[in-house]
């Protein structure tokens, strides 16, 4: 299908290279402030149990990354590192509602909790939290700063909406915010670190500037990039910027770059590589639609994910689609027992065969990249067998009404309201409402 918009550049740098919908779009933006971006996370919610050996907490965070959320509570709970659990990795500018876990009975907060956190409630339970461990989310999202006036942005957008329930499905794109909120570096961190740099995976993390970056971060990284002083960038990086701060002080005592990266949370080096298998993943979606292959319709090589009786679909346990049968997998996604799935790459990810493998090849053989590399000889705690991940996300049913509360100065503005299953991205099925690319000719 010809696609009347082209993503804007950063998103195609991302491998978000298209559009399902050819409608125009309503322009505007998302996440002016954390309370448009509204996240309820669909919980497997852990029953309660008196004398359960682990706390759940359901808390409300404002503006908060989530490892930072996790370090921030656990210090004040005098939890140890990796103590605490969670399902899902939320927005950081948002208002994300979610549960998480430690082992343990309840333990008392301070009088003074953390600043945009509510904790709504506490109870023991036999078990804790873990990724994955959750259905999905609910989004209420308010749109601002659109252009024209709200008859045609009603217009607009329920032009969208009817395209979208006609085509039923979007591609299950990775979103920016998988590569970095405001800076979108974490995956050229884990290519480096799959290319066994460490040194040009701590100069991406510290030095490369985006636009997107205020001024003084953006002169401290540059003049850091220049002169590679540990000291004096530590006296000029931001204090919010721990991360960074870390990896400085670790260089800043003479320490390589392999020891500086190990003193970064394992979560956080574990996304470093998972952006850069989204990466991967995103650049698969594309390849397949330029080489005219189906997305819901399966053939020799793809691989299937099976619908689990809670509705999920387990990512580590797909079934190859060959000749011999090749009717009976695609009988099972015709009557909803099974999806088609790309690879995320890693080391147990199978030997590519027929058409689909011809193209994970080819974009594998593009980024110079072996199988065998997400073993991870020097951070093996971080290394990944892979997995699969549902091409498409079939297209919820979706609210549409004025923002909340309404603005003379932005009269336009509205909000969408909808769920989707776990691991899909708002912002992807957003973006086929704000088309913020350029139209094609």
């Amino acid at each position: 299908m010809p696609f009347a918009y082209r993503p804007p550049a950063v998103e195609i740098d991302l491998g978000i290279a298209s559009y399902v919908t050819t409608a125009p779009g309503t322009g505007g933006r998302t996440k002016v402030a954390p309370e448009d971006f509204r996240v309820r996370e669909i919980s497997q919610y852990p029953v309660p149990h008196p004398d359960g050996g682990f706390t759940i907490l359901r808390v409300v965070a404002r503006d908060w990354e989530q490892h930072e959320l996790v370090r921030r509570l656990s210090g004040l709970l005098n939890l140890g590192p990796g103590a605490m659990g969670w399902a899902g990795t939320k927005d950081r500018r948002a208002v994300t509602e979610q549960l998480l876990s430690y082992p343990g009975p309840p333990r008392p907060l301070p009088e003074a909790p953390l600043r945009g956190v509510e904790i709504l409630e506490a109870y023991r339970a036999r078990r804790g939290l873990a990724l994955g461990q959750h259905y999905g989310n609910i989004f209420d999202i308010t749109v601002r700063e659109v252009p024209g006036s709200v008859p045609e942005a009603r217009a607009r957008a329920d032009e969208v909406t009817r395209e979208l329930r006609r085509v039923e499905r979007f591609r299950n794109y990775f979103g920016p915010q998988r590569f970095g909120e405001v800076r979108p570096v974490t995956h050229l961190v884990g290519r480096a670190l799959l290319a066994g740099d460490s040194e040009a995976a701590v100069e991406t993390y510290l030095a490369l500037v985006t636009a997107a970056e205020a001024p003084p971060g953006r002169e401290a990284r540059a003049n850091y990039a220049r002169d590679h002083d540990a000291r004096r960038a530590l006296r000029e990086f931001p204090p919010n910027w721990r991360f960074e701060r870390t990896l400085l002080d670790h260089l800043a005592r003479g320490q390589g770059a392999d020891r500086a990266l190990r003193a970064l949370p394992r979560e956080l080096r574990q996304l470093f590589v998972h952006a850069y298998q989204s990466l991967l993943f995103n650049r698969y979606l594309n390849e397949r639609q330029v080489a005219g292959l189906s997305f819901s319709v399966p053939e020799p090589g793809d691989f299937l994910l099976r619908v689990a009786r809670d509705g999920t679909l387990p990512a580590h346990d797909p079934v190859p689609v060959a000749a011999d049968n090749l009717e009976e997998a695609r009988e099972l996604v015709v009557k909803g027992r099974a999806v088609v799935a790309g690879p995320l790459v890693g080391s147990r990810t199978p030997e590519s065969r027929g058409r689909p493998g011809e193209i994970l090849e080819k974009i594998l053989e593009a980024e110079s990249l072996e199988r065998g590399a997400f073993d991870l000889p020097r951070q093996p705690e971080v290394a990944s067998e892979g997995a699969w991940r549902p091409l498409e996300v079939p297209v919820p049913p979706i609210a549409f009404g004025p923002a909340d509360p309404p603005s003379d100065a932005d009269p336009a503005a509205y909000r969408l309201r909808f769920a989707l299953p776990k691991g899909s991205y708002a912002t992807v099925l957003l973006r086929e409402y704000l088309k913020t690319g350029a139209r094609e000719a």
